[in-house]
């Protein structure tokens, strides 16, 4: 019996105009995949433009056609090489992330188990932060989201800076007094050079207790993060734009907790090689967005630091599917092991408006 691959991509404006020290925009697209073997669907998403789909169709779907489901592994490597010639990390790996995270989907859903069954589990829950904090926020609203997830029972929670800097302390000021005593994190996506980075991290520790510094500069700077790692008393932190294999080697020694997107580090049989790349290293991996998929990875993850419960992919996710999972009262989301895979079903009606391809 074959397996079907159906792709569809959505693209969802946001609630109020977002930025960070780098990039601004007021949408998100979702590539969704669905691999089908006979009656049972396995589903998978990523998050980027439209172009991804096309990639799914053109060369992967019939890679995946004849393949066991079972065999997802073997389909990896296979779906990678016929990527080659397009450019691997990016918008192929993105499409290669999707369409790993529906067989994987499908392969539980075909055994009857939980996703985090067949994995399998180190741990049975995974701690989040709160993230968004953007830097098009009023202070306003960058008091009441911070201290709205705290109110909840997130006891950490991350904002955007950098794009104006001389404008962060009194965001800073504000997040602080409305998160109280909770851990306050901070993004520049690579907005600084290093030497400033330096600079405010010393200050960020100092004036707002400030515990984690994601991508003080540009995520291929090296140096520079190292630099930065170096000569402050924060955590520096950077992975999200990793992609192959190679990108996750290049930022050991630069980084004192790595991350990773599974939805374009090559999808969860990439995930768990770099899971397991931080194991060999007693170095804690943190899972970038996409909450409801991550938080299934990640208790297959030895050294979890935690998921960022990001803003726009929990707007979306509740959105597209039945089925979400809802952070507990002590800041954890806790996958059901009692539905098969993911226990997700897309809500197609509710995303018609928003389709695209």
């Amino acid at each position: 019996m074959t397996v079907n691959l159906n792709v569809s991509c959505f693209t969802i404006p946001t609630d109020a105009p977002e930025s960070d020290g780098t990039l601004e925009w007021d949408s998100t697209t979702i590539v969704v995949v669905e691999a089908r073997h006979g009656t049972v669907r396995g589903l998978g998403w990523t998050y980027g433009p439209e172009a991804v789909a096309a990639v799914v169709k053109d060369k992967l779907a019939d890679v995946v056609r004849d393949r066991d489901p079972d065999d997802v592994a073997a389909t990896w490597i296979e779906c990678g090489k016929q990527l080659r010639n397009m450019g691997r990390p990016g918008i192929a790996w993105c499409a290669l992330s999707a369409v790993d995270i529906a067989l994987w989907d499908l392969r539980a859903r075909l055994h009857g188990v939980a996703l985090t069954t067949l994995l399998p589990p180190a741990h049975e829950r995974v701690p989040i932060y709160g993230s968004g904090g953007f830097c098009s926020y009023t202070n306003k609203q960058l008091s009441e989201q911070l201290g709205g997830w705290v109110a909840e029972g997130i006891p950490r929670v991350k904002m955007k800076l950098g794009r104006e800097p001389e404008n962060d302390p009194k965001r800073l000021d504000a997040a602080r007094k409305a998160i109280g005593d909770a851990e306050l994190y901070v993004d520049a996506n690579g907005a600084f050079t290093a030497k400033d980075a330096i600079r405010w991290a010393d200050e960020y520790v100092r004036t707002w207790d400030v515990r984690w510094f994601e991508e003080p500069v540009s995520s291929a700077d090296f140096e520079g993060l190292r630099l930065v790692r170096e000569h402050s008393r924060l955590d520096v932190a950077a992975g999200e734009y990793a992609y192959v294999p190679a990108d996750f080697r290049n930022l050991i020694g630069c980084v004192d907790c790595l991350q990773a997107d599974v939805t374009r580090c090559g999808g969860i049989t990439a995930l768990l090689r770099v899971a397991a790349l931080c194991d060999a290293r007693s170095m804690d991996l943190s899972l970038h967005c996409a909450p409801q998929l991550s938080a299934q990875v990640g208790t297959a993850v030895w050294h979890l630091r935690h998921l960022e419960y990001f803003h726009d992919h929990v707007r979306i996710e509740h959105l597209a599917f039945d089925g979400v999972l809802e952070p507990g009262r002590d800041g954890l989301l806790r996958p059901d092991a009692s539905r098969p895979g993911m226990g997700l079903t897309v809500r197609t009606p509710d995303l018609e408006r928003y389709r695209v391809a």
